[in-house]
């Protein structure tokens, strides 16, 4: 179902080259595969090219919340919030129950009078607009219950607190389940494929020129219409065009730091306050998540860089209410991702309007940016209705918050099931459970790929949260094409463990490199790339600055032969 492997590329490639399309949709982050999902599932002929891997960008280094974005109501943006709740009902009910779940914060108050009141009042309105339906409603607790919720903050730190509920996902798997689903309605996707240039028809733009960015062949696509969803790159793709651009898209960084689920002593995530934000502590799996920054940034947009300074930030205010300070040594993983923003007056990256745009650039054209993680279905449906002026006939309406992700159908049986599985595999129950909220019902082909290789349900070495099989699945059904798209995106083992991946790097590439035809030169080329881009990020979140930190990441080999570091 939705497999993405060799033959499929293949085909991919022959398809691209051969057939008339209705739709191109450049970029594989969440919003250029929630494109293709929404049109395939209207009927439309339609492919999704990505010069690197599914998810790479933004749509892989987010907070990974599917959330309202409590703070936007103190914004005044009501009709945002309203529809991120919707959304995030529909994630946890019906579309992707196996990839999102509730997650449950607390919010200390250290005002005695006024900011209970005040912030109850925000949180009822969070919970009337849709917040409350899936999940449960906010509870209010004195500093003793606030305490007993999250022994690991300071007494001092807080008079009381309010407990509510969001939720979260693995942003790089979903996305890539999102693609791999409008794949399973006969949609092409084919990532490692560039756009070098637009063709037109007089005055509307035709099509699309690719390169293949493994081997470097290139071919037409014929296309009624194309539709630009990449994100930090809008404004790039546009001059490739030749079109003027209708809005300007701004990078803003944002760094989180992971460390070990021990060294913060809490049930819950914690939400704080900051001068200029929200700091979130975000539970994930066995670490916490702390982020994030806002921060312009206008250098290298493939690979943004932590510096020293992102770091220490998070540290010194998540310190200010923590009983045990968290030091440089407690990091396990470090990411920095870039939020495309509208840009607008305001020069404050953090007040810019997280609302998406929508604009028909030319004849044949359309460009969508803007606009949060939580609302790509959303952001898709609109693209969609905006190219339909260049379609031929009627299109249909937008399906999708009827079209559960591959995974999604029979996931809640198996999870009663689960004790059953793990002994018919002689696995732990409890890699049954993580392995359902990995691939939900899809986990028989994961499990299936040892029914000859039993030595595929051990884990990998230095990376025992995962089995052997997850890491060949990631290959021979997922569109993994390098070892770092298996590291960083596939599996989360680049930001999990303190050895960043380069521990159990060799034994990695051995896994996939039966599914991949690699030989023993490109196994060791493959682990010399990605040890040489831990390297370049470790030393990039030494560096002061951001030039600094972008000169050292910058330098780095990419994995794909094709790519420049311009992306």
């Amino acid at each position: 179902m939705g497999r993405l492997d060799a033959e499929e590329r293949a085909r991919a490639w022959q398809r691209l080259g051969s057939e008339n399309f209705d739709l191109v949709v450049i970029g594989g982050g969440i919003v250029g595969a929630g494109v293709v999902l929404d049109a395939v599932t209207r009927g439309l002929r339609v492919a999704l090219v990505e010069s690197r891997d599914l998810a790479s960008g933004t749509s892989s280094r987010s907070s990974k919340l599917f959330h309202g974005g409590l703070r936007y109501l103190e914004q005044l943006e009501f009709g945002l919030v309203r529809e991120a709740l919707a959304e995030r009902e529909l994630m946890l009910t019906r579309l992707a129950p196996h990839l999102v779940k509730p997650v449950s914060f607390l919010y200390p108050l250290t005002k005695r009078i006024w900011e209970r009141p005040y912030t109850a009042a925000g949180l009822v309105l969070y919970d009337t607009m849709g917040g409350a339906r899936s999940v449960p409603g906010q509870k209010h607790l004195s500093r003793a219950g606030a305490l007993r919720m999250a022994p690991g903050i300071k007494r001092s730190a807080l008079v009381g607190g309010i407990r509510y509920y969001d939720a979260q996902a693995d942003d790089a798997r979903h996305t890539m389940m999102v693609a791999r689903t409008a794949a399973h309605y006969g949609a092409v996707v084919r990532t490692s494929t560039k756009v070098v240039g637009f063709l037109r028809e007089a005055d509307r733009i035709s099509g699309v020129r690719v390169r293949d960015m493994e081997d470097g062949a290139e071919t037409e696509i014929a296309a009624a219409a194309v539709v630009n969803c990449t994100g930090v790159w809008t404004d790039e793709l546009q001059n490739l065009s030749g079109s003027r651009g209708r809005f300007r898209v701004r990078a803003s960084k944002g760094v989180h730091i992971v460390v070990p689920r021990d060294r913060i002593v809490s049930e819950t995530g914690i939400i704080l306050r900051t001068e200029k934000s929200v700091l979130f502590v975000i539970p994930w799996r066995n670490h916490w998540i702390i982020g994030t920054t806002d921060t312009d940034w206008n250098l290298d947009l493939a690979h943004p860089s932590a510096t020293r300074h992102d770091i220490d930030y998070l540290l010194e205010h998540v310190n200010n209410v923590l009983a045990t300070p968290l030091t440089h040594d407690d990091i396990e993983g470090v990411y920095a991702g870039l939020r495309p923003l509208l840009a607008g007056e305001s020069e404050e990256t953090s007040k810019l309007s997280r609302e998406h745009a929508v604009a028909r650039v030319a004849p044949g054209l359309v460009a969508i940016a803007g606009g949060k993680y939580t609302t790509y279905r959303v952001m898709a449906a609109d693209a969609v209705d905006a190219v339909s002026v260049d379609l031929p006939g009627r299109i249909q309406e937008s399906i999708t918050d009827k079209v559960p992700l591959l995974g999604a159908d029979g996931y809640h049986a198996l999870v009663n099931q689960a004790d059953r599985l793990a002994s018919e595999h002689g696995v732990h129950p409890y890699r049954v459970r993580h392995l359902l909220d990995r691939y939900g019902a899809l986990v028989h082909e994961v499990l299936g790929l040892a029914k000859d290789r039993p030595e595929l349900l051990r884990p990998v070495d230095a990376a025992p949260d995962y089995l052997r099989a997850e890491v060949v699945y990631a290959a021979s059904h997922e569109g993994a094409l390098h070892l770092e798209d298996v590291l960083a995106r596939r599996t989360r083992i680049s930001i999990e463990y303190p050895h960043r991946g380069v521990d159990c790097a060799r034994q990695v590439a051995e896994l996939i490199s039966d599914v991949l035809g690699w030989d023993e030169a490109t196994i060791q080329r493959e682990v010399e790339v990605y040890t040489a881009r831990v390297d370049a990020e470790r030393d990039s979140q030494q560096q002061p600055d951001d030039h600094a930190a972008d000169a050292r990441r910058s330098a780095a080999p990419e994995a794909r032969a094709g790519l420049t570091t311009t992306g």
